[in-house]
This record gives C-alpha cells, sequence and structure tokens, in this order.
C-alpha cells in the first residue's frame, strides 16, 4: 500500500512516519513539505519505506494507486492541504483540528462528501484499551444514566515545549492548550458516553510568564443533552516532569464518568480502570480492572496502529471509519462556544456537530 505523510516539521510528523513504518500493511510512503528546505533535510526517524521526498503537492497525490494521505502541517495551513487530498480523489487521515474553525472543517467534510473518499481526524486515544472498556461499560448500562462527568489534564509547562514554537501563536495555531490537548478530551467525554456536550461555561488564562498569546489553563463547567454537568480542567503546568512532547512521565491525566448506578474512573494514562457497578456472581462491586498494552513506538502505540488499520480497511470499504470529520466538528463547536462564553462571561449554547 503506497501512502504518503503531508508535513515534515510538525511536532508529531516523526512518530506518524514510524507508525507508518511499523504497519507492515504499508509498503512505499512518500514525504511531502511546503517548504523545500524542509524537504532537503527532514528531520524525521530513518524509515525504509521512504519512496520519494518533494515540495510539489500535486505531483505526490498524482501518484498512481495512492491509498490515502496523512496530513500533519501547521494547523493554519491544514484546511487547503486535506481539501487538496480528498479533491484529488485521495483518502484523507488528517491531524487533529483539521482546521482552524469550524467552518473550514466543514469545507474539508463537503470535498471529501462530494469525492466520495474517507475522512478521518486523529483521536487515536479512541482505540486505547482503557477507553475502549470504558466505553463498552458506560454504553451497556453498567452504571445507570449518566449524572457526571469530571476531566482533568495536565501536561508540562510552556517553557519546556519550545514556547517560540507556533503552537504558542494564535495566528498560526488557532488557540493553546484547549485546541492541541484538550481536544482529545472533549472527545472522549462524548465518544465513551455518547452524550453529546451542549452548553458550556468557560474560564481560560495565559499563566506561563512566556511570550505567548494563547490560553495555557482552562477550567470549563459543561452541560451534557441528557441533563448531566461535568467538569474539564487542563493546563500546561508541571514543573518538575522533564520536557519533550513525547515524554510519558509529563503527564497528570483523570477521566470519571458518575452514574445513578455505579462509576468508572480512568485515573491515568495506564491501561486500568477503577470501576463500580452492581456486583455479580463473579465480580465486586468496587474492584480495578486492567487491559494488555503491547509495546509498540507507533502514535497511540499498539491501539494507534488498530485505529490506522480500521481507517485502512475503511477505504478498503470494509466496515467505518475509525472517526469521521463529524467528530473534528463537534470539538471545534465547543471550542468556538468556549471562546464565546470566556469573552462574554455567560454560558453559550454548543452548535450541534451535524455534518
Amino acid at each position: 500500500m503506497k501512502v504518503a505523510l503531508l508535513g515534515l516539521s510538525h511536532p508529531h510528523s516523526g512518530i506518524l512516519l514510524t507508525t507508518l513504518e511499523n504497519l507492515p500493511e504499508v509498503t512505499s510512503v512518500y514525504l511531502w513539505d511546503p517548504d523545500a528546505a524542509v524537504v532537503a533535510r527532514p528531520d524525521l526517524p530513518v524509515s525504509r519505506k521512504i519512496a520519494g521526498t518533494s515540495a510539489d503537492l500535486d505531483a505526490v497525490l498524482a501518484q498512481p494507486g495512492l491509498a490515502f494521505a496523512v496530513v500533519c502541517v501547521r494547523n493554519d495551513l491544514e484546511a487547503a492541504v486535506a481539501r487538496k487530498v480528498v479533491t484529488a480523489g485521495v483518502h484523507l487521515m488528517a491531524e487533529k483540528p483539521v482546521g482552524l474553525t469550524s467552518a473550514e472543517i466543514a469545507g474539508v467534510q463537503a470535498a471529501a462528501t462530494r469525492a466520495k473518499v474517507q475522512a478521518s481526524v486523529l483521536y487515536s486515544r479512541r482505540f486505547h484499551p482503557a477507553v475502549i472498556a470504558a466505553r463498552t461499560l458506560a454504553r451497556s448500562g453498567a452504571i445507570g444514566p449518566l449524572l457526571t462527568a469530571e476531566c482533568r489534564f495536565l501536561t508540562t509547562q510552556v517553557k519546556f515545549r519550545r514556547p517560540e514554537s507556533w503552537l504558542f501563536q494564535r495566528r498560526y495555531a488557532g488557540g493553546g492548550m484547549l485546541l492541541w490537548l484538550g481536544c482529545h478530551c472533549l472527545d472522549l467525554l462524548h465518544h465513551v458516553t455518547g452524550d453529546e456536550i451542549t452548553e458550556v461555561g468557560a474560564l481560560l488564562a495565559i499563566r506561563s510568564g512566556e511570550a505567548i498569546d494563547v490560553e495555557d489553563c482552562v477550567a470549563l463547567a459543561l452541560k451534557f443533552r441528557s441533563g448531566a454537568i461535568g467538569t474539564f480542567h487542563a493546563g500546561y503546568t508541571m514543573a518538575y516532569s522533564g520536557e519533550g512532547y513525547l515524554n510519558a512521565g509529563g503527564y497528570d491525566s483523570y477521566l470519571g464518568f458518575n452514574g445513578r448506578a455505579g462509576r468508572i474512573v480512568w485515573p491515568d494514562l495506564e491501561p486500568r480502570l477503577v470501576l463500580e457497578s452492581p456486583p455479580g456472581p463473579n465480580r465486586a462491586a468496587h474492584r480495578e480492572e486492567s487491559y494488555v498494552l503491547p509495546p509498540s513506538t507507533s502514535y497511540g502505540g499498539a491501539g494507534g496502529e488498530d485505529f490506522f488499520r480500521q481507517f485502512i480497511a475503511a477505504t478498503q470499504g470494509k466496515g467505518p471509519p475509525p472517526t469521521t470529520l463529524d467528530d473534528a466538528l463537534r470539538t471545534a463547536r465547543i471550542i468556538e462556544a468556549v471562546a464565546v462564553s470566556y469573552a462574554d462571561g455567560r454560558f453559550v449554547t454548543v452548535k450541534p456537530a451535524t455534518g
């Protein structure tokens, strides 16, 4: 299978190339970047599958038999590149956020629909074994109707993450902590429960002391379609946990769902859940369950490889994709409501992700 990796200087470009290297389904990878200097000296892991590099996007997309393209470019460039991919009739796997606004994302989605190609957003955390188990339990009714949900996602401070990077410049990134990392959490709050976030109240802050113009701390109050309520707290806050984007020790996370009949807690990023639900013949009401997390150097680990495999199957007409651009739209519309809430000091209704 011949694929393209579009964007060679994004923080995730290297690990996405490693993911493609690890997938036996992929036999060759064509690399593209809009900067000819980057193309000439890409700072990427060694891959035996690289078949060519180019600064000519049209030439890469015209490769005969190109199965799909992974778009991994600066946020303000992404929608335009993604539209070119789908307009060329090539299936699309896009890094989040897909576009700076929900309107840009909707434009990519409409173009993909017209071209009759698959288009997914890279929310690979959905395939973490703890998330798969939590979703199965929540949607089976094991904890009853949802009462509240709570989420925390903290990571290393801005000073450890190259504050001069485009990621901390609004004109390029479109937003800060919420758009870059918080988006995964907002996606999981819906993905696990099936309950839509319909209203938000927001506080945002820039507290790093660095020369950035996007939020690095976030606190949200949430209302769900079912009537359940929730909270989300995120920030670049950790001072003594190392540096770098692939720093496994640089995170403090918590995801909890509280229902009338029990609760599901993912207390960290490890493959385990803390559970409360009605006891059974061989099951205690209070318990901890662990899951297998095979070793992998891919983006999202072994679950990330499974994410790509489901996408590949979808491009071959063998079932649904792991995500759609509706999922990117849903997150974008929540984040847009957050911006209005913070600016106006009020709760704001979230526009549904209707596609």
